[in-house]
């Protein structure tokens, strides 16, 4: 049997048609090095996803695999239950306090972005019991966004297709429009007009349900796996002086710009935002090991501190919760971050990219926009662009692209609930290699056309 073969009979792979997988079979990835995946055949492919907006360091680090291995020969494991600490994570939570935008007092460890607005969910839920608020649980989302696929982070992900089967989302979620200037901007609106319109759209959705049944609003500071969607610059002050007005606790899901893919350290820097909490993943250890973390702000954190005197023990955590593995990795991470300077070379890299994409995709007439921020990019396919007219769904036009992709030696990936492709690659990449990257995307498109007769 193939390794594929293998694979097919038994492995269960997560976002995936799973009919067609076992037709099909996997693209099985051997080794990495950089931004360049090589197969079992020996076929190399340029990242230009880092994973999954993840892999910011970039494949096979060398120090990133000493630190595990030192680390696991010194303490490979222990729990943090009943006070029990370890050095990697208290040196690695007094590190992120001082990167953090805001007054952050306090760091829980989880294991994924999704655990983690799950404990962020909890979090609130218990803030406001200790308040005596039993009836502020209610959680705002918006349209587009992704948080996770637990029962409630899942719930929080405003995409009709993480919900479909698994009977979510759950009945406290409610949801406002993305700041998606392509679809939701009136071609006769104004920015403010446009931004003054989303921040009454919340303020009569809290009304509506009760200011005093909202406990929190949840938000990337650019929704990434909703279609790369950058706000302007005015959207987050009108949403939080909304949020004021109602007592109602800002979440900053920053698993993907979190640790420097938007050009610094936090995308809440970027687009003024001033979180209540904050959700990090995926950067905190460019994916090497798995690890979460929800950051706590004063003003929560001695709320939620106070609760032990009502409630007693803390009841929450996981198995993994403060790995010192993880803790290790993240630290040696952070250190090749700032050592090497990947933070300005991710928002040149980025520079470079937004160029690159629009020379190549801004004018073709099936595209209807090109946008991004930092090292990160999307395409958006459209049937027409005058008028702006959306392909049918069932074409999967993106998808198509994607698949083409491979066959130019280029990993992206087709967005749901769009026809957009994304671009977020290790911020070690070259020049050369996005200009591979998107030529070989542009290119994919072209096959795509023809296949498709598109034009």
């Amino acid at each position: 049997m193939t390794i594929e073969d293998i694979d097919k009979q038994f492995v269960f792979h997560p976002f995936t048609n799973l009919r067609e997988h076992e037709r099909s079979g996997p693209l099985t990835i051997t080794s990495a090095r950089g931004s360049t995946l090589t197969d079992t055949k020996g076929r190399t492919y340029l990242d230009a996803m880092a994973g999954l907006w993840c892999v910011n360091i970039g494949y096979g680090n060398t120090e990133m695999a000493e630190t595990l291995r030192a680390q696991a020969e010194r303490l490979p494991y222990y729990h943090a239950f009943a006070s029990m600490g370890n050095e990697p994570v208290a040196h690695l939570a007094q590190r992120l306090i001082a990167m953090a935008p805001g007054s952050m007092s306090k760091v829980f460890f989880g294991n994924s972005g999704s655990d983690a607005n799950d404990t962020q969910v909890k979090l609130v839920w218990y803030y406001n019991n200790v308040l005596g608020r039993q009836e502020k649980k209610k959680i705002i989302s918006r349209n587009r966004g992704y948080h996770g696929v637990t029962v409630m982070s899942g719930s929080l992900c405003g995409l009709p297709g993480m919900h479909a089967g698994f009977d979510l989302p759950l009945p406290m979620v409610r949801y406002v429009r993305a700041p998606h200037r392509l679809w939701e901007q009136k071609p006769e609106e104004s920015e403010e007009d446009f931004v003054r319109g989303l921040a009454d759209e919340l303020d009569r959705l809290i009304i509506a349900e009760g200011p005093d049944t909202v406990a929190a609003f949840i938000a990337e500071p650019l929704q990434a796996a909703g279609g790369v969607i950058v706000p302007p610059a005015s959207y987050f002050p009108a949403i939080q002086e909304v949020l004021r007005r109602h007592d109602v606790l800002l979440i900053a899901d920053e698993v993907v710009t979190g640790f420097g893919r938007t050009g610094s350290e936090f995308g809440s820097q970027v687009f003024g935002m001033q979180p209540d909490l904050i959700t990090v993943a995926k950067g905190i250890t460019s994916a090497y090991v798995p690890l979460s973390a929800c950051l706590v702000s004063d003003a929560v954190w001695d709320v939620i501190a106070s609760g032990s005197d009502k409630f007693g023990l803390f009841s929450h955590g996981y198995t993994y919760s403060a790995h010192p593995l993880a803790a290790a990795a993240a630290m040696t991470n952070l250190d090749i971050i700032e050592r090497d300077g990947l933070i300005a070379r991710a928002k040149a890299r980025g520079d470079h990219l937004a160029h690159k994409l629009k020379a190549a995709f801004g004018d073709h007439p099936l595209v209807g926009d090109v946008r991004g921020y930092g090292l990160v990019g999307a395409v958006e396919f459209v049937r027409s662009r005058e008028p702006l007219t959306a392909f049918d769904p069932g074409l999967k036009v993106a998808a198509a692209v994607v698949k083409a992709s491979r066959e130019h030696g280029v990993i992206t990936r087709a967005l749901p609930a769009a026809d957009t492709i994304s671009f977020s690659p290790p911020f070690v990449v070259t020049e050369a290699e996005i200009d591979e990257m998107v030529d070989g995307t542009r290119r994919a498109l072209d096959d795509v056309v023809a296949e498709l007769g598109l034009l």
